[in-house]
């Protein structure tokens, strides 16, 4: 069966200074001609220096830089009609992880995630604990359920912010530098939790700079390099 597109984007340019949604301030153009389609069940990593595009592009996909320039569809959000009380509605439909967690610091695994659930419209209370009992099986955490972040290591806390990612059943995460502060052990934990993930439907793309990673669980690579993005062989970056 044919997989559905999560991301399609067609000569897309993107700037830095965006963010702010106004055109009167001086942009610097960061990517020129990107052409790039994601289905669903994938694994993507996006790899280049820092600087090269890979969190603007990312933060495109969400919309927290503006797409100006060429077409770009995000499950089925056209980016270039999306209207600002729509941005919302856009993350909603997908999971967002990001390197520093970002979790409530003074609130337990559980209600980290039920305080989210419930901001983001999950109204029945057996359908909520169900399906926070998936997710932190999912990533490992079903015991933890009553700790408080502080109480949990590094690699616990970026499960738990996975979690949160994919409590309202995501077509698309993304994950920015997710095991950049992570020992090599923990970081190979969090791409198992990765590859059950996407094995489930779901899209995930992710910015790295482990190649040892990619090495070890090689997949679909896209490298930023020059104002460009472009397809390469996992072989040949570990080569390198």
């Amino acid at each position: 069966m044919e997989r559905k597109s999560v991301i399609e984007l067609r000569d897309v340019s993107i700037y830095h200074g965006d963010s702010s949604r106004s055109r009167c301030q001086e942009r610097d153009l960061v990517l020129s001609g990107v052409n790039l389609e994601i289905c669903e069940g994938e694994l993507v990593y996006f790899i280049g220096r820092v600087g090269s595009g890979k969190s603007s592009l990312l933060k495109t996909l969400y919309a927290e830089v503006e797409l100006t320039e060429g077409e770009g569809n995000v499950v089925g959000f056209d980016l270039r009609k999306l209207r600002r009380r729509q941005i919302p509605y856009l993350r909603r439909s997908m999971g967002i992880v990001f390197q520093d967690f970002q979790l409530l610091t003074d609130r337990n695994v559980f209600l980290n995630l039920y305080d989210v659930m419930r901001a983001t419209g999950w109204r029945n209370e057996p359908d909520i604990r169900r399906r926070i009992d998936e997710v932190l099986k999912l990533v490992g955490l079903e015991h933890k359920c009553y700790k408080m972040p502080f109480e949990l290591s590094g690699g616990e806390q970026q499960r738990l912010t996975i979690a949160r990612a994919l409590t309202n059943n995501p077509h698309l995460l993304l994950a920015d530098e997710p095991t950049g502060n992570l020992d090599p052990v923990t970081a190979e934990g969090i791409m198992e939790i990765f590859k059950r993930v996407a094995e489930s439907g779901c899209a995930v793309v992710m910015s790295t700079h482990n190649i040892s990673l990619i090495e070890q669980y090689p997949s679909r690579t896209i490298l930023f390099a020059q104002g460009h993005i472009s397809e390469v062989d996992v072989n040949t970056i570990i080569g390198q």
